[in-house]
């Protein structure tokens, strides 16, 4: 199953957590790391903090939603990721599931799309380098066109992803 996950880090070495997300991935037998997006620098949702550095994966996977999300909750773990109380709090490693296939998952603790994907900028302008034309599913719209409509943002490319 081909799947899109969003990368993020604000707190500590920022590069060497996006680093230890891609190699963490590759790790596993279950998945293929294809294709990275540039890294952009954006500014955070929610409280005054740190700002981000953000990026998107192209995956392959033979795990189930629920077992790619486990295992991408087992790699923010590993990089020191607490989940506390506050929701947009600043963290280590954030490594979120976008899409998966043409699915449209609602469980308690996993939703994809993405609820925060269609209006995100920080998150659709790196998905947007790997899929432009890929449709979002229960949207009806490309990520291209997601994109051209979603609020503007203090974002902007500041390198390739690493590792």
């Amino acid at each position: 199953m081909r799947a899109f996950v969003g990368v993020g880090s604000n707190l500590g070495d920022r590069w060497a957590y996006l680093r230890l997300a891609a190699r963490a991935l590759r790790a596993e037998s279950t998945v293929s790391l294809l294709r990275a997006s540039r890294v952009w620098d954006t500014a955070p949702v929610g409280p005054p903090q740190p700002r981000y550095l953000n990026a998107a994966l192209e995956l392959e996977t033979r795990l189930s939603a629920p077992a790619l999300h486990a295992v991408l909750q087992r790699i923010e773990a590993e990089a020191g990721r607490r989940r506390g109380v506050l929701r947009w709090a600043a963290r280590t490693l954030d490594v979120d599931l976008l899409l998966y296939g043409s699915e449209v998952i609602r469980r308690p603790g996993l939703v994809v799309p993405h609820p925060g994907l269609v209006s995100r900028r920080f998150v659709l302008a790196p998905l947007a380098e790997l899929g432009p034309e890929r449709v979002v599913p229960s949207t009806g719209q490309t990520v291209v066109q997601l994109l051209a409509g979603a609020p503007p943002a203090d974002v902007r490319v500041v390198g390739l992803y690493p590792g």
